[in-house]
């Protein structure tokens, strides 16, 4: 009997010192998982900062293009434009009998005016909604880092 209690006796404080040593290493367990959290937090954040990167850079690119077909179809409208002016002079030019004596008529130019007018609006409203549709079916939201999160996510759930 006095056996066992000696081996008692010496087991507790070999148990006492356990739960010493647990308790020195908590902070240190602590403190590895706040650097772990906050390693994740960064990578976290520099995905989402390089997505928003591509995103504008996106924007921007097709912002720009859809201005250069706005300008295009603006030059044809001018054209158009031009070419009314030109048609609304012939009814002025013409003599009595209606007839033009110019080899180069306001009309012909007008004619002219108003194909490369209408061709112009045509290439610069296709720019335009091509762009348009392009930027409206472009999804903003940072993809990769939400999929990224909802992996940690289940991860910590499976974890716990």
């Amino acid at each position: 009997m006095a056996e066992v209690e000696r081996r008692a006796a010496a087991a507790a404080p070999e148990r006492t010192e356990q739960q010493q040593a647990d308790i020195d290493s908590l902070p240190a367990l602590v403190g590895r998982l706040g650097d772990d959290v906050m390693r994740l937090v960064d990578t976290k954040l520099s995905l989402v900062k390089v997505e928003i990167k591509e995103d504008a850079a996106f924007y921007a690119r097709n912002g720009a293009l859809t201005a250069v077909g706005a300008m295009v179809a603006l030059i044809g409208f001018a054209l158009v434009n031009v070419a009314i002016a030109f048609f609304i002079s012939t009814l002025f030019a013409s003599d009595a009998a209606g007839a033009v004596s110019e080899r180069f008529t306001p009309t012909s130019y007008g004619w002219g005016f108003l194909i490369t007018g209408a061709v112009y609006m045509v290439i610069g409203a296709v720019v335009v909604v091509v762009m348009k549709n392009r930027l409206a079916s472009y999804n903003p939201a940072p993809t990769t880092t939400l999929e990224e999160i909802r992996k940690d996510k289940q991860w910590l759930k499976n974890e716990i």
